[in-house]
């Protein structure tokens, strides 16, 4: 019986034999780029490739060689610049040594994160880049080390988890911007962060487990207690997951009798939502409000004011994280390594001494 759709014949390297002139065998070496062949035959087959359009089966060819050609990579929320520049990096890298990346996005959520680990080892990944959602629940990557498989862990360190790990240095740069603003005479400071915990109060470090967020809440703190903070006047707020949370949360805040004069973004994805609940209540930054937040993302240079940010290298980062696991793939052995880049802080027009600790910083 005749089929209205025709057929679609996939090249096969017998094809593409059977067009150089060369035997099977021979056509095999030259596509998976091993074995000793003439030159002239490689450009004859590389020729014949070209000609008949040949795409290599990735699946089979893994399963001949034991490789895939391809690292698998999962970050927390694909949406923040920071992680954006950061695959940009690792792509840039693995491209550069003949990988390619398969990228998954967890949306920091420990079960997604397991279910896109499984998934890329499905693909026979060569090896994983995992930026790690809480440092609870980690039985997933264990697996992924026991089994040999290299593994190098972005932006966020485990505890007793010795592997390849690139981080910023997340602490001193917290407590490099919050000594920004006390020098600048500020006592009521808040932080916002997207790590949550039931009933959205924080209460102590024992709440947090992602590490990077753990570490910024330190430096926070302990740049707090140099200034001699009240306790009351640090203010730690958890749970800004979204555009709406973020908007939630800091309406709270700027409606407190004594409202912080200051406030750190933990990334620019909320810093944006803060800033525009900030104009819709017709308040001034720098004037009624210091603003700072973590990345250098293209908004914060186009505000009026422009947005103070701690400048975290996320090029760098995946740039550093690729090229761990890369000298992995290429059979290096070598105790594994935490290196930890170094951040900046960019200072702008968005922080200056606030005008009255006592008045509530809103205008109607």
């Amino acid at each position: 019986m005749n089929s209205s759709n025709p057929r679609i014949h996939s090249v096969t390297v017998a094809d593409v034999a059977r067009e150089a002139g060369v035997s099977k065998a021979t056509a095999a070496r030259v596509l998976g780029n091993y074995g000793v062949v003439s030159a002239k035959i490689r450009g004859d087959v590389l020729a014949a490739a070209k000609q008949l359009d040949y795409r290599p089966n990735e699946l089979a060819r893994s399963m001949t060689t034991g490789r895939s050609g391809i690292i698998g990579v999962v970050v927390g929320d694909i949406e923040n610049s920071f992680f954006g520049y950061a695959v940009r990096g690792i792509s840039d890298t693995a491209r550069s040594a003949g990988f390619n990346v398969i990228l998954a996005n967890s949306s920091e959520q420990i079960e997604m994160e397991k279910a896109a680990v499984r998934v890329l080892i499905g693909k026979r990944v060569d090896g994983l880049i995992v930026t790690p959602s809480e440092s609870r629940d980690i039985s997933h990557l264990r697996e992924i080390h026991r089994s040999g498989r290299p593994l190098v862990l972005l932006d966020r360190a485990l505890p007793d988890f010795d592997v390849d790990t690139v981080t910023v240095d997340d602490s001193k740069a917290a407590q490099r911007a919050t000594e920004i603003l006390t020098a600048c005479g500020h006592r009521r400071i808040a932080y916002i962060t997207a790590v949550d915990f039931a009933g959205h109060e924080y209460k102590d470090l024992g709440q947090i487990y992602t590490s990077s967020v753990r570490e910024r809440i330190e430096g926070f703190m302990t740049a707090c207690d140099i200034a001699g903070l009240l306790p009351s006047d640090r203010l730690i707020m958890l749970g800004a997951t979204t555009p709406q949370a973020t908007a939630d949360i800091t309406d709270k805040l700027l409606s407190r009798s004594n409202p912080p004069t200051a406030i750190i973004a933990s990334d620019s994805v909320i810093a944006l939502e803060i800033f525009k609940v900030v104009r819709q209540r017709g308040v001034r930054i720098p004037e009624d409000l210091s603003l700072i937040t973590f990345h250098d993302a293209d908004w914060t240079t186009v505000t009026s004011p422009p947005i103070t940010v701690v400048d975290q290298p996320a090029y760098i980062l995946g740039q550093t994280v690729a090229e761990l696991l890369i000298r992995r793939l290429k059979g290096e052995a070598r105790p594994p390594e935490r290196i930890i880049v170094p951040t900046s802080i960019i200072e702008r027009g968005s922080v200056a001494p606030p005008l009255d600790q006592d008045k509530p910083r809103t205008r109607s």
